[in-house]
């Protein structure tokens, strides 16, 4: 049939007659070899079909083009614009939608829009940090559930500042192997608090153990995140306890009681402004002096100085294999450098007596260590 024939048709015959002839002009349109008049008529006619009140035809146009990068691009733009039931068809497949015009279907269309969008087979970092940033909850879940989009770690950090409330969310994100540490800790902080308010905690702890439990949960969970951390990632989980203001002086001598040395070297690093690789060097064969240096350079309270050179030295020597002891000892070394006198200058940030503190590390050490006997024990 000529284009003049589908223009006279167009009004006079029923919808199911003009879905089929709106399909069958766009195969012509892309597999017919055309002149570049009949093109340009055929693809007029075709933009017309856009006008028609009938969604069904509108429909017929968007399977057809939605699988084609040759589809003109003013109707397939025009398409991802319609209602759901036909946009899905363009947003979820074509390929001539650039990343541009997915933040902007994200920005103007709905949440069943920006979900579609966010199940494709490709989502960019850019389209990602725009569902992130603007898109509904069910977007975003789709978007976690989609294993291959592309979010960059600002973008994770955003998800959580605007949905780490969300409960569905947060069981996502908790499995997802892209999450940076720093975003990994402060989920980890948004469900403690959700724990910590929820009626039945308080029921039975009451308000004020039940913060003070949750704090305690939320230290350890810090320190076991450290363990799970790239090396590559501990400025950035620095930088973030240290804007959470959980950077403590409590909490700097939990790390170096579990031996997370390199941890405490990127630590040092943020706090004292000297270079990683003098840091390194200190942290390996610096002595007393040198590491006085450093501990008052990081701003360490002096009643810390002798306990972390204690437990550093201790360290050093079970790495090296002079030494074989275990966290247990250490802690009790580190115990054994504090007098009452050098407790006392421990800020009151730490929200805790150092000798206490170490204690407590102390006793926890000894629970772990038996926790872990009795399930070896069991396992044999």
């Amino acid at each position: 049939m000529s284009v003049q024939h589908y223009l006279k048709m167009i009004d006079n015959v029923s919808v199911a007659q003009r879905c089929h002839a709106a399909a069958a002009l766009a195969h012509i349109y892309l597999h017919s070899d055309l002149d570049a008049d009949e093109r340009r008529s055929t693809e007029a006619v075709l933009t017309l079909l856009l006008d028609d009140p009938s969604p069904k035809v509108r429909l017929a146009l968007a399977d057809v083009f939605s699988t084609s990068a040759h589809a003109p691009m003013h109707i397939v733009a025009a398409l991802a614009r319609d209602q759901i039931e036909i946009a899905t068809y363009v947003l979820a497949r074509s390929v001539l939608l650039s990343d541009t015009d997915l933040v902007d279907c994200v920005a103007g269309g709905s949440g069943d829009a920006q979900k579609v969008i966010a199940a494709r087979a490709r989502v960019s970092f850019a389209v990602s940090a725009a569902i992130i940033e603007i898109g509904e909850t069910v977007a975003v879940m789709e978007l976690l559930a989609n294993t291959q989009a592309q979010i960059a770690a600002v973008s994770f950090r955003r998800l959580i500042e605007r949905f780490g409330h969300v409960a569905d969310i947060r069981a996502f994100l908790v499995d997802d192997e892209r999450l940076p540490a720093d975003c990994r800790h402060a989920l980890a902080m948004c469900i403690a608090e959700a724990l910590c308010r929820m009626d039945i905690v308080t029921a039975l702890m009451g308000e004020r153990r039940a913060a003070r439990v949750t704090h305690e949960a939320c230290v350890r969970a810090s320190i076991s995140l450290v363990a799970a951390t790239p090396t590559e990632e501990y400025p950035a989980l620095v930088e973030h306890l240290q804007l959470r203001g959980d950077l403590t002086t409590a909490f700097v001598i939990r790390v170096v009681a579990g031996g997370k040395i390199d941890f405490f070297g990127a630590i040092l690093v943020a706090l004292s402004g000297y270079s990683l690789v003098r840091v390194r060097g200190l942290l390996i064969d610096g002595g007393t002096v040198a590491l006085r240096a450093l501990f008052n350079a990081a701003g360490l309270p002096e009643g810390t100085h002798q306990p972390l050179r204690v437990a550093l030295q201790s360290w050093r020597g079970i790495a090296t294999g002079k030494l074989v002891m275990g966290q247990q000892e250490i802690i009790r070394r580190m115990i054994e450098q504090v007098t009452p006198d050098s407790a006392a200058t421990v800020p009151a940030a730490a929200n805790d007596d150092l000798l206490s503190l170490l204690r407590r590390i102390h006793q926890e050490a000894i629970r772990e260590s038996a926790r872990d006997h009795a399930l070896a024990i069991a396992a044999a």
